[in-house]
């Protein structure tokens, strides 16, 4: 998963917070979507924008965050 082919960041948009591209949703709502315990449905259904990729590489972005 190339988590950049689905986050930006640009500081014209959510402060420059990391975003899902071509949203205004923080990979933060999606990942504290899914800590909450959310499936991938219920969190489609409430981000119609979103995909199922787009949430992998929130995902994947987090992780890499991590092992830094």
């Amino acid at each position: 998963m190339d988590w950049k082919q689905y986050i930006a960041t640009d500081p014209g948009v959510q402060h420059g917070k990391a975003c899902i591209k071509e949203t205004r949703i923080p990979v933060a709502v999606v990942l504290d979507n899914l800590a909450a315990g959310l499936k991938t449905d219920e969190i489609l259904a409430s981000y119609p924008s979103l995909t199922t990729q787009a949430i992998h590489a929130a995902i994947a972005y987090a992780a890499e965050l991590a092992r830094e």
